[in-house]
């Protein structure tokens, strides 16, 4: 998929681009995902999960790297067509403890840019969800994972009103039970 390796360029700690090249690939992958995923499965009905959408380019390169943020929504539109997600659930934790446990996978967003910056990322994330209280759930992530993953599920449940998914919560230290893919 062209979105793929649009974003592996992107992230690939050996890159070197400013912000607005960031926002436009990242724009572009996102079309793609758009286009080729979410638009058919929607068709279809179906229940569409995205790890990051168009707010984390606001987040990033927007409160982040100082980009302006009509531009930036400007440019989402473009690339969603408009789409904008039901719920955004944002796992919230200081950007101290989220780079400490980012051990692998690490991308140029984690090497490249100091502190300073994902502080700035984590105040955008918090304006965004606080000027759009209906369409995000905050989650304190500082928990345990299966802690977050419950609140997580509880928020999802709480929004599809199917409080069966609830049923999927793991016991405390077995979040694989919970059908979950915890990334580590």
């Amino acid at each position: 998929m062209v979105g793929e390796r649009i974003r592996t360029i992107v992230l690939d700690p050996a890159s070197k681009h400013d912000a607005r090249t960031d926002a436009l690939l990242f724009n572009a992958a996102r079309a793609q995902l758009v286009q080729e995923v979410v638009r058919p499965a929607l068709a279809r009905s179906a229940l569409v999960i995205s790890t990051r959408f168009a707010d984390s380019t606001l987040a990033y390169q927007g409160y982040g790297a100082g980009l302006p943020l009509d531009q930036l929504r400007a440019l989402e539109a473009l690339a969603t067509g408009g789409l904008r997600p039901d719920l955004t659930i944002l796992l919230d934790l200081p950007p101290e403890t989220g780079l400490a446990r980012k051990d692998a996978e690490r991308t140029r967003f984690e090497t490249g840019f100091g502190l300073d910056f994902h502080r700035r990322v984590r105040d955008g994330f918090l304006a965004l969800a606080a000027a759009e209280p209906d369409r995000f759930a905050v989650v304190d992530a500082s928990g345990a994972e299966p802690d977050v993953a419950t609140a997580v599920l509880d928020v999802a449940a709480r929004l599809l009103g199917v409080e069966e998914l609830l049923q999927f919560a793991a016991p405390a230290g077995e979040p694989e039970r919970a059908g979950l893919r915890i990334h580590r």
